[in-house]
């Protein structure tokens, strides 16, 4: 296996940039590949927002958008690439992959050359696809390494908090961009407009503060999800990684240890 410190993770959404964030910070060199409309949620948390604004800030890690993986690139901490089907990824001179596109069901194969491969989340099966799996599900197990058989299936339903689970979960009901009324970190009420997608109106569902909101160049189609309302109000920081990332981060962390797969800053 290489020692090159690179470590692949396919998808820059909420959780992926998580462990993106963790292993940053623990020495590893990061290259996330993303799609070239990013549907992220909780912008403030996500790398992927790079793609629209050229760089990303996560907790104080810096992520930047770049078209290649020239040299000249190489100590920016977590570096961000528009590549869906990771055709980048033979170039990368990665020692693992981590698929973090959280599709929920099987996703579409990387063109792998041996790397150490993670999953996360349902989609994945030990041995078949993945050679490790971390769980995702909310419970005793979140963030536990599986290395036999699959995670938890996916229920549907987002997880709760603050006591709320479906209501906090604003959708668009046409297609189109959202034109936005509020902007992440607002306090709505119930009822209020949150934007328009395709002219339609979205309301919040409850009182809370706007976690997050789509970027208003993200294309959607009807019943997309538009934002994220938490009830906790001004209790939350939108701008912090939540303990299901860190949980889940924790776990690719042991899953890399466990390999072998050390970070630069170790060497």
């Amino acid at each position: 296996m290489n020692n090159s410190g690179i470590i692949w993770i396919q998808g820059a959404g909420e959780l992926a940039s998580g462990v993106a964030m963790r292993l940053a910070r623990c020495g590893y060199r990061i290259i996330m590949a993303e799609i070239s409309n990013p549907l992220a949620v909780r912008r403030l948390v996500a790398f992927s927002e790079a793609v629209y604004s050229g760089e990303a800030n996560v907790e104080g890690v810096s992520g930047v958008l770049v078209e290649d993986l020239n040299s000249s690139h190489e100590n920016i901490p977590v570096r961000i690439i528009v590549d869906p089907d990771g055709k980048f990824l033979s170039q990368a001179n990665a020692m693992a992959v981590i698929d973090g596109r959280m599709t929920k069901k099987t996703p579409g194969p990387l063109p792998l050359s041996g790397q150490f491969h993670v999953g996360i989340g349902p989609g994945f099966v030990c041995g078949q696809n993945v050679d490790c799996i971390i769980e995702t599900h909310r419970g005793a197990r979140l963030g536990e390494v599986i290395h036999k058989g699959e995670a938890f299936k996916n229920t549907g339903v987002p997880g709760v908090v603050g006591g709320q689970s479906a209501r906090r979960v604003v959708y668009a009901t046409a297609a189109g961009h959202l034109v936005p009324a509020v902007v992440i970190g607002d306090l709505v009420t119930e009822g209020q407009c949150l934007g328009t997608v395709g002219g339609e109106p979205v309301h919040s569902r409850l009182d809370g503060l706007v976690r997050g909101l789509v970027h208003s160049q993200a294309e959607l189609s009807s019943g997309e999800k538009v934002g994220d309302v938490d009830p906790r109000g001004q209790d939350v920081d939108p701008a912090l990684v939540t303990d299901k990332a860190l949980a889940i981060a924790g776990g690719v962390l042991e899953a890399l240890l466990g390999a072998g797969i050390l970070p630069v800053s170790t060497r």
